[in-house]
């Protein structure tokens, strides 16, 4: 299975750091959070990529282009850079990873629709975001969408809500308090596998949600898969200094498998 990842958004709601650089590539513990996506997704055997691009474009490219001899010693002949040579390896040297420009101002569906040139017509593909950690089980994301039989599977969460919750008597006393409760609804959060026959919903310039998704609904074809584990977007400077500190405390969770 490949994995498509959206990663050409101009990311306003965090400008201190996509000024200089496209959010997908905004650093948790020193590396892109879209390198710490593939390293969850290729712990479940998904390894070749396709990273759907737009905005700053040429940072993720170089990223890539760059990968072996930023992270490794090597010798080379300046006069010849074919003689480059890389010594040791790392843990990625079986990913696959095409970079597909997409276009500055495109839409997440137009996106999806340009880069479909490199998925496998005859498979199912992984499409998630380029922003957001989650400790989604992709075997049980899998399993559940095989079952359903429908065209598409997307994740779900329960969010927290951003306050505190206060319930009053008819006074006006406050009787119970709660941080930053559970929300009973539920939100997509990406991390979703598609058959190729939904490609037929998109356009090049359809929003993902608001188009194909809602489409799909309306056609019963669109099913879900609840998770309740871990989950973090990067929507903000406060999340990514929230996704920071755990790296740095070393607890991790995305990188740590939800059962069920």
């Amino acid at each position: 299975m490949k994995a498509l990842l959206l990663a050409g958004g101009l990311g306003t709601r965090i400008r201190e750091e996509t000024e200089f650089r496209p959010k997908p590539m905004v650093e948790v513990g020193g590396r892109p959070i879209l390198w710490h996506i593939m390293k969850h997704l290729s712990s479940y055997g998904i390894k070749d990529f396709i990273i759907a691009t737009g905005y700053k474009s040429n940072m993720i490219k170089e990223f890539f282009l760059n990968y072996e001899p930023l992270g490794n010693d090597f010798t080379i002949s300046l006069g010849d850079r074919d003689s480059l040579q890389i010594h040791g390896a790392h843990d990625e040297s079986d990913w696959t990873v095409t970079v597909a420009f997409t276009g500055d101002t495109t839409e997440t569906g137009g996106r999806v629709l340009k880069a479909s040139q490199y998925l496998d017509p005859d498979d199912d593909f992984f499409l998630t975001y380029g922003d957001g950690l989650a400790n989604v089980n992709i075997d049980a994301l899998r399993a559940r969408h095989k079952e359903s039989g429908k065209l598409a599977t997307l994740t779900t969460v329960q969010p927290t809500s951003r306050f505190g919750v206060l319930d009053l008597d008819a006074n006006g006393e406050v009787t119970s308090f709660q941080e930053k409760p559970q929300l009973e609804g539920w939100i997509n959060i990406g991390f979703m596998i598609l058959n190729p026959q939904t490609l037929s919903y998109f356009t090049e310039d359809c929003v993902l949600e608001s188009g194909p998704l809602a489409a799909l609904a309306r056609d019963n074809n669109l099913n879900s898969y609840e998770h309740r584990g871990f989950w973090q977007p990067m929507d903000t400077l406060r999340e990514s200094k929230l996704l920071n500190d755990l790296w740095d405390s070393g607890e991790r969770p995305w990188l740590k498998t939800v059962n069920g």
